[in-house]
């Protein structure tokens, strides 16, 4: 199936889906459905009836279990005064329609714009950094209805000798391709540079699986495409589908790390102080604490190809411009993982 085929797959929703959706939320009948192409799991719409606007998304990365009770955090949440989308609810009083099969929810519209995190000013850089904060501490209120007895989540460490076995395989897959095109070219190309920076960097792997600092519920994918921005101030956090329990430094590194990432894969050292010193007014983190967690993003970062697994494994290109700015990243990080230290653990 081509890319273009892919997408109008993912687009269509039969008219009389539609149509009980509606009902089921009780919103009048949609006067405009347009399907919403950013984002690569769950599907989207906009949807307009003469009660208002909402963003429609049918559930499908996630068990609906799991999506209700993310659901039901957004309303405790905006109860909290958060800027965040609390779900319509059905005439059952449900956050989740069952229609033919398939579970959908429906949201407000928010209004916004996605902003890259490199275009943000400093100071808008520390205001996110401080609402992260102040997300972590809502989350870890009894009013969420989330089990607030956590146990602390081990993060994986993969050995050196395991990430090169997955760039042998995908070097394999390449090498079989009938007629390689640019794309297989330079991820060979990049391959066996990253089998060199694993075998130079694999004393640098981070000891033991148990993450430093405080745990507690997270967002767990606070990106440009998940955060609205008007006027400078944040109007919307999308996509709660990530909800779960982590250590508040591990977000912090990888919100930091997919925010302030530049086009020509580097970190902007400058954002990424501001932002994290803004967490840090509400949230005190220990130094310890964020160094750790930037060290396990680093080595996860040097052991992960989740782009190729898509591109190879499953057949989705969606992901392929982020594998090669992942990989100039990886090696300018690499070369000055001092410097990333010292910019994650600056103080307000």
């Amino acid at each position: 199936m081509t890319a273009h085929a892919q997408a109008s797959a993912r687009a269509e929703l039969p008219a009389r889906q539609i149509t009980q959706v509606a009902a089921a939320f009780d919103v009048g009948t949609p006067s405009t459905v347009v399907f919403l192409p950013a984002g690569m799991m769950n599907r989207n719409w906009r949807i307009e009836t003469a009660r208002g606007v909402f963003a429609l998304k049918e559930i499908v990365d996630v068990p609906v279990a799991k999506a209700r009770r993310s659901l039901t955090a957004l309303q405790a949440l905006a109860a909290a005064g958060l800027p965040v989308c609390p779900p319509r609810l059905t005439a059952a009083g449900d956050t989740v329609a069952d229609i033919d099969g398939r579970a959908y929810c429906l949201l407000p519209w928010a209004t916004g714009s996605h902003r890259p995190g490199t275009d943000l000013g400093v100071g808008e850089a520390a205001t996110l950094g401080g609402l992260l904060g102040g997300i972590h501490q809502a989350l870890a209120s009894t009013g969420t209805g989330l089990d607030q007895t956590v146990e602390r989540p081990l993060a994986k460490v993969t050995a050196p000798e395991a990430a090169a076995a997955d760039a042998d395989r995908f070097l394999h897959v390449i090498a079989a391709l009938e007629t390689p095109g640019p794309f297989d070219a330079a991820a060979a190309d990049a391959l066996r540079q990253r089998k060199t920076l694993l075998a130079a960097r694999a004393g640098d792997r981070p000891a033991g699986e148990v993450p430093r600092g405080p745990v507690g519920w997270t967002h767990g994918d606070v990106q440009p495409l998940n955060v609205l921005w008007q006027a400078g101030t944040v109007t919307a956090v999308l996509d709660w589908d990530r909800l779960a329990v982590r250590p508040y430094a591990e977000e912090v590194a990888r919100t930091a790390q997919v925010q302030f990432t530049t086009s020509e894969g580097r970190l902007d050292l400058e954002r990424v102080a501001a932002f994290t010193a803004g967490y840090r007014t509400v949230v005190d983190l220990a130094d310890e604490d964020l160094a750790d967690a930037v060290d396990r993003l680093w080595w996860k970062r040097m052991t992960d190809f989740w782009q190729l697994q898509w591109h190879y494994d499953k057949g989705d290109h969606g992901p392929d411009e982020l594998w090669a700015s992942g990989e100039r990243l990886l090696h300018w990080w690499t070369a000055r993982r001092d410097q990333v230290r010292a910019a994650f653990t600056a103080r307000p």
